[in-house]
């Protein structure tokens, strides 16, 4: 008898789901790190593209120098919710003029606004080290080029 209760104690499967939810629970967490981390970073490319689309939008103006271009990046970035916007690195904004083809021969004056930012991971660069990786950060790079507008010739109507 004593026999019999020794082999249903062994054989018994109570617990069971408590260690494989163990052995699973780590890479699951993981995963769930990891999307929240992409997460995090496209949402940052996507604010550094809007600010440098808006950041060649004010340069192109009539009146606008590259400063006030840089300025309005900036304020677009800190309003987008990038963290560390005032300095240079991690944010970097480079304004540009550059020639772009026009109609037949011709070219057309245009401002090129790059904006360049460092991110730091936030969950899987902590976890990345305590398996011997670097996997700390990663530069993203945003790039508008927009046409110069001219003033209006005459007052017209």
């Amino acid at each position: 008898m004593a026999f019999l209760l020794k082999a249903r104690i062994w054989t018994s499967e109570r617990g069971a789901e408590v260690i494989e939810f163990a052995i699973i629970l780590p890479l699951l967490l993981l995963i769930i790190f990891g999307i929240v981390d992409f997460g995090f970073l496209f949402q940052r490319y996507v604010v550094m593209t809007n600010a440098a689309m808006e950041g060649a939008r004010v340069r192109v103006l009539p009146g606008y120098d590259d400063a006030d271009a840089e300025a309005r990046a900036r304020s677009y970035a800190v309003q987008g919710g990038i963290p560390d916007a005032a300095a240079c690195p991690p944010y970097c904004v480079d304004v540009q003029q550059v020639s772009l083809p026009g109609a037949g021969a011709g070219a057309w004056t245009g401002f090129q606004v790059t904006v360049n930012y460092i991110h730091q991971y936030s969950y899987m660069g902590p976890i990345a080290e305590l398996f011997g990786g670097s996997f700390s950060s990663t530069t993203l790079r945003a790039r508008s080029i927009m046409r110069s507008q001219v003033a209006a010739a005459g007052g017209g109507s």
